[in-house]
């Protein structure tokens, strides 16, 4: 059994690690910080056989690092179990990355669709497969425009981060939709209130109500108990391309629930990455 995770080195991507650690053969663990996952799997696997965790640089900001990536697992597997698309953030100012694409959107979305799409093979092999991606009840409140999606210059931290949220859900319903008869089962979730490095970058009011809300909310363990619901239960326990809030299915937006927008998504994206497919 082989496991691929993004963001494995802080917040509810270290528990999750912990916690499934002895239920898979390998683990990738896709990371920007290279140094940091060194210290992780010093810190917390060393009792492990040394070639059970696997370093793979990965930025999601880089749609050439997230292919990279994907070849990487590729020369080194010939099969993926479980791929859990944890990574994201939230930013204060709006900027283009690299691939000159809006951060929130290719960090949370794009870079994770490309991931997927391109370990599909790894997928479609192991016979039964999960994607799992982390996604927030913040959804509630986006409000969409696909075509100005890159235009920084209406750019708002929290409506930019609520629309990548919803996308999260968006391509998951789309994945099941798509591939489940090929075996790949594909779950979205919210993982509480968790209180993490989350929004770190942020200055005045948005940071003091960070520090404010902070005494309510959930601490990383219990962020991370539901991916880790969604990566250790048989599939047929589970409703594929479902939401999930407290290990249990939960209705999201009736956006979320919208095939015209999850197919105009889908189709948007294949066209932002058709040159590394």
């Amino acid at each position: 059994m082989n496991l691929a995770i993004t963001g494995p080195t802080s917040g509810i991507g270290v528990e999750t690690v912990k916690a499934l650690a002895s239920k898979f053969n390998r683990i990738f663990l896709l990371v920007r910080s290279e140094e940091k996952a060194v210290s992780l799997i010093a810190e917390y696997f060393s009792s492990y056989d040394k070639g059970k965790f696997v370093i793979i640089p990965c930025d999601l900001g880089d749609l050439t690092s997230v292919s990279k990536a994907a070849d990487l697992i590729k020369d080194q597997v010939d099969s993926l179990h479980v791929l859990i698309n944890n990574a994201g953030g939230i930013f204060p100012e709006g900027k283009l990355t690299v691939d000159k694409l809006e951060q929130t959107f290719q960090i949370n979305h794009l870079g994770h669709f490309l991931l997927t799409i391109k370990l599909r093979p790894l997928l479609e092999n192991a016979g039964e497969a999960k994607v799992i991606n982390v996604s927030s009840e913040a959804h509630k409140a986006a409000k969409p425009k696909l075509k100005e999606i890159n235009d920084i210059s209406k750019y708002s931290s929290f409506p930019a981060y609520a629309n990548a949220k919803l996308f999260n859900i968006l391509f998951s319903k789309s994945l099941s939709e798509k591939y489940a008869d090929k075996g790949i089962y594909s779950y979205s979730l919210h993982p509480g209130v968790v209180k993490t490095n989350f929004g770190g970058d942020f200055s005045g009011v948005f940071k003091i109500l960070i520090k404010l809300a902070q005494p309510f909310m959930i601490n990383a363990a219990q962020g991370a108990k539901t991916t880790v619901f969604l990566a250790s239960t048989a599939t047929a326990s589970l409703e594929s391309g479902a939401y999930f809030k407290k290990s249990k299915p939960a209705n999201p937006s009736k956006t979320a629930a919208s095939a015209t927008l999850r197919e105009k998504l889908w189709i948007l994206s294949q066209d932002l990455v058709k040159e590394y497919l």
